[in-house]
């Protein structure tokens, strides 16, 4: 068995290590079961799921009051571990953590942004997903066989109406703060909406009320590449052969969503792969063209095809307009959470001028609330990268709450 500090010998530029004082160090998965036959948890499909097991990390510590409690909700193919480095990485089989922390390492731990000496975080991996809380993958009761497509469709308020059974498995009254990025930001707003009594404040980062059309295209097509893999088998692949060329293809097309223009011209421009000239073939022969296939086939290695097609979806239905029949100063009525909006001006998938909608939506309900755009070329990706921009922003929200 590889000794876990042997990651130590392995660092890269920028990662905080375990014996780090800015990181939270090593961390351990840990699983409740939080619906059952007696309790099962209910559906916006009509369906009642059970069993429901959550794979969640908790990072810092609950004050005696316990009013310090911090939701993290990660997105699409994020999972439960925000921060640290797994000490379980090989006993979960998954390598892919073995050299690098948790996917907000940046933003949490001692000290950052959302600081684990202040205050107690806690991030779970959302249902539907396949790092731990139930899933496609997982064995269906009542047939014995892996859920795969006989799993119900999901939506964001399944989600938070799982987060809010981890809630209460806690003992934690009421959360000082929801916060997320992109899908992660809309189970944030989801939260505000649909448990005002729950939550103090909200941090949201490019997210909107709902994904545009262009966002729903990409993702039609990329669920129709793994639809269409010959090895897809309708979703019963778990003993075979998976639909990786279905899933890579999707994960390319999502990618380029997560890009801006300039982004990508100042990463890549038209720069060939081999040499300064074509070689007349239909292989790979710009760099963008092997950066996005890098990113697809390392996407395969940690991630269910079936997961995709589920979560995708949920990303599609939510439309927070939706609580208030259309209307989204309606829907935003019910909030009482102090609010922070942060957007980025070169995201496309969930643009600024969205994002500005749920804050105009709040201040003509005479909400408390924050927005920011926040210059940036990294695309969608920018709340993830662009830390030293916001973490002040986040610290100083914390800090009034």
């Amino acid at each position: 068995m590889t000794d876990p500090l042997n990651v130590c010998l392995e660092k890269k530029a920028g990662f905080d290590l375990p014996d780090s004082p800015y990181s939270v160090g090593w961390t351990r998965p840990q699983r409740v079961v939080l619906a059952d036959k007696d309790n099962p948890l209910p559906l916006d499909c009509g369906a009642q799921l059970y069993p429901v097991t959550v794979e969640y990390e908790t990072y810092g510590k609950l004050s005696p009051e316990k009013d310090n409690a911090i939701f993290i909700l990660h997105a699409l193919s994020g999972d439960a571990h925000a921060a640290g480095w797994d000490a379980d990485w090989q006993k979960d089989n998954r390598p892919w953590r073995e050299k690098r922390p948790g996917w907000w390492d940046e933003m949490v731990g001692p000290s950052k942004a959302f600081d684990t000496n202040r205050y107690y975080l806690v991030c779970a991996n959302i249902l539907g997903s396949c790092y731990g809380t139930t899933g496609p993958w997982e064995k269906n009761p009542h047939t014995g066989k892996p859920y795969a497509l006989d799993f119900p469709v999901i939506t964001v308020d399944d989600w938070v109406r799982l987060q809010v059974r981890l809630q209460d498995y806690l003992g934690l009254n009421k959360l000082l703060a929801v916060a997320g990025g992109s899908l992660g930001g809309q189970q944030a707003l989801a939260w505000t909406i649909s448990y005002p009594d729950r939550v103090s404040s909200a941090i949201i980062l490019a997210a909107s009320a709902r994904l545009g059309a262009q966002g729903l295209a990409f993702n039609a097509v990329g669920r129709q590449a793994i639809l269409c893999d010959p090895y897809f088998s309708n979703g019963d692949y778990y003993h075979s052969q998976p639909p990786d060329g279905g899933l890579e293809l999707a994960r390319m097309l999502g990618h380029i969503t997560y890009l801006s223009y300039n982004s990508m011209e100042g990463k890549f421009g038209r720069r060939f792969q081999n040499g300064t000239h074509p070689c007349y073939k239909l292989n790979n022969e710009f760099s963008v063209e092997s950066y996005l296939e890098h990113q697809g086939r390392s996407f395969v290695r940690r991630f269910d095809a079936n997961s995709y097609l589920y979560l995708t979806r949920a990303m599609d239905y939510f439309d927070a307009s939706l609580y208030g029949e259309g209307d989204l100063t309606l829907a935003c009525a019910p909030i009482t959470a102090k609010m922070l909006l942060i957007s980025y001006s070169s995201d496309w998938l969930y643009p600024p001028s969205e994002t500005r909608k749920i804050a105009e939506a709040l201040l003509a309900n005479k909400k408390p609330v924050s927005y920011i755009e926040i210059e940036s070329d990294y695309g969608h990706d920018a709340f993830l990268l662009e830390t030293e921009q916001t973490r002040p922003l986040i610290e100083s929200f914390l800090s009034k709450v």
